[in-house]
């Protein structure tokens, strides 16, 4: 995020002496993107974040998707996914592509080991349950509506309170950050922002540990996981600045944006990456025109695939969705509304709906794992 943040102590120059108590140096590390010509972060440790112990390839992650078939519309049961375990061990992938992957998991269990993505940042959306995240940067508590941002390389661990969890998971091979057209030059949100800088939630503590032993890091590169053990507590920074840093966005402090008739779904849209979005259909009024047809209209993706997550409420357009329920929309077939949802929206005021969307400008693919969840019924729900 293009904004600034100081969090514990640093020295008053970066790349000078910064000693401590005991008269010993504290270890500087630039956290950066682009090289050196994006944003970026600096970080002080008490330990060089080199020095490992012990370095193990610890499991293929590589995701395998299901051979092509017909294209139609699907329609996953993710609550039929009821398997429980911690925030990444438990995660059950859906859909994916060279962008993007996108799961579900229901993170019951804390994690007894840190992690980190060293191939892009992830979005995790918390459905249901609380919890802290320890980080890097500090910690994070978390809530149900909540989108959590980690950039890439973040070192983090869940820890979920007891009682029901889910998570819809986003994971990246780029960064994540708010749309473009809602930024001026310097990186500031505008006035017509759906939300602003005041609605993101940083890191509320840097909690910074010293202490030594064997410590467990799993890291995400190049389609495998990857064991690293330390001989200090990762968490062990005192103070960082900077313009990468992991934070949250509540999807309740999206404020919609209206007109007087249908406005497309980029009005809707929270972030962005490489080659998709993120939206949030939140609360609203309808259209105000007299004669406003308030559903959506039939559309074609013509260079995208839209996924929604569906959360709460009546899907105005849809029926036979429930809560977690996730369709795929695919590029070259139009969708749109079911039938009879036209002629009942008309005259309504408002909907109630909350849902996550996922627009994607290449091809998805469904994850071999995942096809139990499908409604194979779905793409014959318009007849």
């Amino acid at each position: 995020m293009p904004f600034y943040r100081q969090m514990g102590e640093i020295p008053k120059k970066r790349h000078t002496i910064f000693r401590k108590p005991d008269g010993s140096l504290y270890r500087e590390q630039v956290m950066g993107t682009k090289g050196f010509s994006g944003m970026q972060s600096i970080l002080y440790h008490h330990h060089p974040p080199t020095q490992m112990m012990k370095s193990e390839l610890f499991a293929d992650c590589r995701i395998e998707y299901e051979e092509q078939a017909d294209l139609c519309h699907r329609h996953l049961l993710t609550g039929k996914y009821t398997d429980t375990s911690d925030a990444i061990a438990g995660r059950q992938y859906l859909l994916g592509n060279e962008d993007v992957v996108i799961g579900v998991v229901n993170p019951t269990e804390k994690m007894d080991y840190f992690y980190r993505n060293g191939d892009g940042d992830e979005l995790l959306f918390v459905h249901h349950g609380t919890g802290r995240i320890e980080t890097l940067f500090g910690t994070l508590t978390y809530q149900p509506g909540d989108y959590v941002v980690i950039p890439i390389g973040t070192i983090y661990r869940v820890l979920p309170d007891a009682g029901r969890s889910k998570f819809l998971v986003i994971e990246s091979t780029s960064w994540i950050t708010t749309p473009n057209r809602y930024r001026n030059q310097h990186g500031q949100l505008l006035e017509h922002s759906p939300f602003c800088e005041r609605d993101l939630k940083a890191p509320e503590v840097l909690e910074t540990h010293s202490e030594v032993g064997e410590y467990e890091v799993r890291t995400k590169s190049r389609g495998y996981l990857h064991s690293h053990t330390y001989p200090y507590h990762p968490l062990d920074v005192v103070g960082w600045d900077g313009y990468i840093f992991p934070y949250i966005f509540n999807i309740g402090d999206f404020e919609p944006i209206t007109g007087r008739i249908h406005m497309p779904p980029p009005i809707h849209q929270t972030f962005e990456a490489h080659n998709f979005v993120v939206c949030s259909f939140v609360p609203r009024l309808f259209d105000y025109h007299p004669e406003a047809v308030p559903t959506p209209y039939y559309h074609s993706n013509v260079n995208s695939d839209e996924v929604l997550y569906y959360v709460e409420g009546n899907f105005m357009s849809r029926k036979g969705i429930g809560e977690e329920s996730v369709t795929l929309h695919p590029s070259g077939i139009p969708h749109g509304p079911h039938p009879g949802t036209v002629e009942a929206s008309l005259g309504k005021k408002e909907t109630k709906e909350l849902a996550v969307m996922i627009d994607t400008f290449r091809p998805l693919k469904v994850v071999k794992q995942a096809q139990y969840l499908e409604d194979s019924k779905y793409k014959y729900s318009w007849r």
